[in-house]
């Protein structure tokens, strides 16, 4: 099993969330969290003051999937947060050891 994570732009959100169901994901958490990379946040005018904007907003994915579907979930999640502008986020993949459902008892790529 692969834990997938990716840091995304808001506004992507929901093409991602078309291209993980489609790749037959059929669970996902989301979490909105804020940060920066390369671009080092910008600068804003307000009331007439400028001030340094540090941590964009951006979007959490995570997401478990079998070994086999890790890579075609990578992709879908790429190719629909891609804008070939600087700040499209990261893709991070991570083994996992084991996974339960609380619910049922059921262990590994059952319980996923």
């Amino acid at each position: 099993m692969k834990k997938i994570e990716a840091i995304i732009k808001p506004f992507k959100l929901d093409e991602v969330k078309e291209a993980l169901h489609e790749a037959g994901v059929s669970g996902i958490t989301v979490t909105e969290a804020k940060g920066f990379g390369r671009q080092k946040g910008h600068t804003e005018l307000y009331r007439g003051a400028e001030y340094i904007v540090d941590f964009l907003p951006k979007v959490k994915l995570e997401v478990v999937v079998s070994d086999e579907t890790a890579e075609k979930v990578v992709e879908a999640i790429a190719s629909a947060a891609q804008t070939g502008r600087i700040g499209d986020g990261k893709i991070f993949v991570s083994p996992i050891e084991a996974a339960v459902r609380i619910r049922t008892g059921e262990r590994d790529d059952d319980a996923i």
